[in-house]
């Protein structure tokens, strides 16, 4: 087997941090939410990381190409299923959460099949400008709502407080809208896939 280089290495760290930003989240000790959301800001870090240096040092493996998605796709997974786990923001929280959650999990689901039939057929299919707004709107709401708890026993019924929670939920809420969306164009733009011919 060729000797894994950074980029990937940095994919495999992303892996290995995901159990261990369940557990912190998970695991009932003082400010819990804030030492996750530290974790989670790192493995965030790293998936733009590994694909930078892997363009700058030409350094695109087949192993990265493989394991960087599901990366990804791992991480936000995990943190949606820990926020749908935090019964502290009350069952219509708890109940939108899951809606978005089966929302976003079922289009990449889609997409990934979609994928695969395009891979069989040679061809790669970039993302598009839609899914690269998804995954920021993503990552954002994620790292202002899984703290939430924490930051409320630290600070209280602080006003700022309140209104970052409503700007996660808001940026959660078009993550998932700029799913749908983006989900939609990119088989529409990519329909060709679909056809039995060559």
């Amino acid at each position: 087997m060729a000797k894994l280089n950074i980029p990937t290495r940095l994919t495999i760290v992303r892996i290995i941090l995901i159990p261990l930003f369940v557990a912190l989240y998970l695991i009932d000790f003082p400010y819990n939410g804030v030492a996750a959301v530290a974790v989670f800001m790192i493995a965030s870090f790293t998936d733009f990381l590994d694909g930078y240096l892997a363009r700058k040092w030409n350094q695109v493996t087949s192993l990265g190409k493989f394991l960087d998605p599901i990366a990804d796709k791992m991480l936000v997974m995990c943190a949606l299923v820990a926020l749908l786990l935090d019964q502290s923001q009350g069952p219509i929280f708890t109940m939108i959460v899951a809606i978005f959650l089966m929302l976003i999990e079922s289009r990449e689901l889609i997409v990934s099949c979609f994928r695969i039939i395009a891979a069989s057929k040679g061809l790669v299919l970039a993302a598009d400008r839609w899914g690269k707004m998804k995954t920021v709107c993503q990552m954002v709401a994620l790292i202002v709502l899984l703290p939430h708890r924490s930051l409320y026993e630290i600070f209280g019924g602080a006003d700022w407080l309140s209104i970052c929670y409503y700007i996660g939920f808001a940026l959660l809420a078009a993550a998932t809208l700029l799913a749908i969306i983006s989900g939609a164009n990119y088989i529409i733009k990519n329909k060709k896939v679909l056809s039995d011919g060559n």
